[in-house]
Order: C-alpha cells, then sequence, then structure tokens
C-alpha cells in the first residue's frame, strides 16, 4: 500500500492524529510537508504536488495508492482502521471515537473564530470568552468521558485509540502559548485530561516521533 499524507509543516492535531496512529504502528507512509510555494499553487486551483485535484480544496489530504480522500476525520479513521487504533468490529466503539473527533472539531472552529475579529480589543474579549467560557465546557465534557470510561485512562476501551491522539494533539495547540489570549494552563484543572496526555508521552514511539520531526515534546 502506498500512502502519502499532505499537510504542513506543523504538529497540529489534524494531520498528526494520522501521521502518528501510522508511525507508531509501523506502517509505511510519505509525510509529504507542503511548502509555502507549493500551498500558493494549491490555494488557486486546489491542485496537489502530486498533479491531483484535492476534493474540497483543503488539507489534509491522503493518497492511498493513487486515489485520493479529504476530510480530517475521514482520514483518521482509515487510517485508525489499518493501524488497529480504530475498531472494526464494535459499532458502538466506533461511534464513542467519532464523537470525539467531531468535538475536536468543533473546539478547533470555536478557536478559530475567536481570532477572526481585526479589532484588536473585540479579539481580546473573543479570547477572555473562549478561555474562561467555551474551552472549560469542552474540556469538562472530555473530563466526564474520561472518567466515564471506567477499563482504562483512555477515551473508548481499554487502549489508545485516534481519539486520544486527536485530543492529545489538540490540547498541545492551546497550551503552546501560540494562541493570544489562551492561557498555557487552561487544561491544567482537568486531571484526567492531564493524565491522558502524560500517558501518551510515555509511548516510546511517539517521544521518537516528536524528537525526530520537532527536536523535542511538543
Amino acid at each position: 500500500m502506498n500512502l502519502i499524507l499532505y499537510y504542513f509543516s506543523i504538529p497540529f492535531w489534524r494531520a498528526e492524529v494520522t501521521r502518528i496512529s501510522l508511525f507508531i504502528n509501523n506502517i509505511d507512509f510519505t509525510d509529504y510537508r507542503i511548502s509555502d510555494s507549493e500551498y500558493k499553487e494549491f490555494k488557486k486551483n486546489g491542485r496537489l504536488p502530486n498533479g491531483m485535484i484535492a476534493p474540497f480544496k483543503q488539507l489534509p489530504v491522503l493518497e492511498i495508492n493513487g486515489k485520493i480522500i479529504a476530510q480530517t476525520s475521514a482520514i483518521a479513521r482509515y487510517c485508525g482502521k489499518i493501524s488497529g487504533m480504530y475498531p472494526t468490529n464494535n459499532n458502538f466503539e466506533s461511534a464513542q471515537i467519532d464523537q470525539i473527533i467531531d468535538a475536536a472539531q468543533d473546539i478547533n472552529f470555536a478557536v478559530t473564530l475567536s481570532g477572526k475579529d481585526k479589532d484588536p480589543i473585540k479579539k481580546k474579549l473573543a479570547r477572555e470568552k473562549l478561555s474562561q467560557i467555551h474551552l472549560p465546557k469542552w474540556f469538562q465534557f472530555l473530563e466526564d468521558l474520561l472518567i466515564e470510561n471506567k477499563n482504562s485512562k483512555w477515551f473508548v476501551g481499554g487502549s489508545m485509540t485516534i481519539a486520544d491522539l486527536a485530543i492529545w494533539r489538540l490540547i498541545g495547540w492551546l497550551k503552546s502559548g501560540l494562541l493570544e489570549g489562551v492561557p498555557t494552563s487552561i487544561v491544567d484543572p482537568y486531571k484526567n485530561l492531564v493524565m491522558m496526555r502524560d500517558e501518551i508521552y510515555k509511548h516510546p514511539k511517539i517521544k521518537e516521533w516528536m524528537i525526530i520531526k520537532y527536536g523535542k515534546e511538543i
């Protein structure tokens, strides 16, 4: 199987959930990092470096044996199935994972929306509302789901899935200090989320990935 993932050269959750599910399970793939010049062309016509057109003219895009799949959740589920990190014979657990991926999308949208206003005062107020109301609400939802799963420290079942990877990287982004107005301590009150995140960092292949690709754990 020939797999090529096209995305930017950043550790963002939309791509990392796929990259890491493949990497830690020793599935070969090409991690194609789009350059600035390639992205300028892509924005014009949606054409990937391989000459194919992205279905929605958005990234990430996964090429599978010369065929294209788009959209974060679809790509994550596909790679989760072939890597053993998404159940193929348990519809309920599959739906449980899907709801976490969809929640990550909703959180992502809320963060993006809070940074859209060009007026610095309005943006500051939007980020305050995000940090004091919206993110705590979402984190409590996720915390409750972790508590509900008595089988492990993970969101679903007894082992790490793509749901855990998605939230782990999403939290990494929100704690990074790169988002103006979002404190790096934003997740600290949610001990189960913190424990889950710490558990992922213990995985030797994840440590290897972060050091190889980014030079440090981030």
